[in-house]
C-alpha cells in the first residue's frame, strides 16, 4: 500500500477503476468499487435501498441495480442536505433518519488503508455545508431537531481533524465511524500506530467504539468502500 495516487480524480466524479504506483515504480490496479456494486447486486434483496453520498449514485443504480436516495441529479437540494445531516449526526440521532427514508444499506467511501484521497472523510465538510444549509435546529424531522454548523466539526483554530484534538461532532459522527470502524487494530504503514490514516497522515482520535444501530455488512479488499446493513428495530442492542 506505499503508494503515491497519479489519476486525477474529480471529487465529484469517482472512477470505478483506480490506479496506482508503488515506490518501485510498478502499476497498481485497485477494483473495490466495482467490487462492492457487484457483492451489493449478489447479495441484498432486490427492492433494497441505498444510501450513499451522491456521487455514488448513478453507479449505484446502475452497476449495482439498486434504488439509491441521492444520485448525481443534485437538482432536490432538500434529498442531499438530509444526506449531509444524517452523516454528520451521531450513529442514534442519524437512526432515525435512516428508517425515515426506508433505507437498509449505507455505503461510504474511504482511503485511509490505500492513501486514497478522493473519500468521503475529506468530503466531510461539504457535507455539513450542504446539511446546514436545511437543518438550523428549527426544523424537525425523524422526532428530532438536527441543527448542523459547520463549527462544530472543526477545531477552535478552524482545522478539520481526525486524531485526538478533532472535534467531538466530528469524532463522534455517523460517517466517521462507518469510515473507521474496525480501523483501530490495522497497521497501514511500518513505524505508525495502528489506526494511522494514510490520508489525513494522523492516528485517528476515537478508536474505542462498538456499533448500535448498523451493522458492517461488506468492506472491499482495500477498504476502499464499506457497506453497512441498517439494523431493523427490534434488533438494536
Amino acid at each position: 500500500f506505499h503508494c503515491t495516487w497519479v489519476t486525477a480524480e474529480a471529487y465529484s466524479s469517482p472512477s470505478i477503476i483506480l490506479a496506482a504506483k508503488q515506490n518501485d515504480g510498478n502499476r497498481v490496479i485497485f477494483d473495490d468499487f466495482r467490487e462492492a456494486y457487484s457483492w451489493i447486486r449478489q447479495n441484498t434483496p432486490p427492492d433494497s435501498k441505498v444510501l450513499s453520498w451522491w456521487d455514488y449514485g448513478y453507479q449505484i443504480s446502475t452497476i449495482a441495480n439498486r434504488t439509491v436516495i441521492v444520485d448525481n441529479n443534485t437538482w432536490n437540494n432538500t434529498h442531499i442536505a438530509t444526506v449531509g445531516m444524517a452523516f454528520a449526526s451521531s450513529e442514534r440521532d442519524a437512526y432515525g433518519v435512516l428508517k425515515m427514508l426506508g433505507v437498509d444499506y449505507v455505503l461510504v467511501v474511504f482511503g485511509g488503508l490505500t492513501g486514497y484521497a478522493s473519500d468521503d472523510i475529506n468530503k466531510f465538510l461539504w457535507m455539513v455545508k450542504i446539511g446546514s444549509g436545511e437543518f438550523d435546529g428549527n426544523r424537525t424531522i425523524a422526532d428530532f431537531n438536527p441543527r448542523i454548523v459547520e463549527s462544530d466539526y472543526v477545531t477552535s483554530s478552524g482545522d478539520f481533524r481526525v486524531d485526538k484534538k478533532g472535534s467531538n461532532s466530528l469524532l463522534n459522527s455517523l460517517l466517521y465511524k462507518l469510515c473507521y470502524y474496525r480501523f483501530a487494530g490495522v497497521v497501514t504503514e511500518y513505524g505508525k500506530p495502528a489506526g494511522y490514516d494514510r490520508v489525513r497522515a494522523a492516528e485517528i482520535g476515537n478508536k474505542d467504539f462498538e456499533l448500535d444501530y448498523l451493522d458492517e455488512a461488506y468492506t472491499t479488499e482495500h477498504w476502499i468502500v464499506r457497506v453497512y446493513k441498517v439494523r431493523d428495530e427490534h434488533n438494536r442492542s
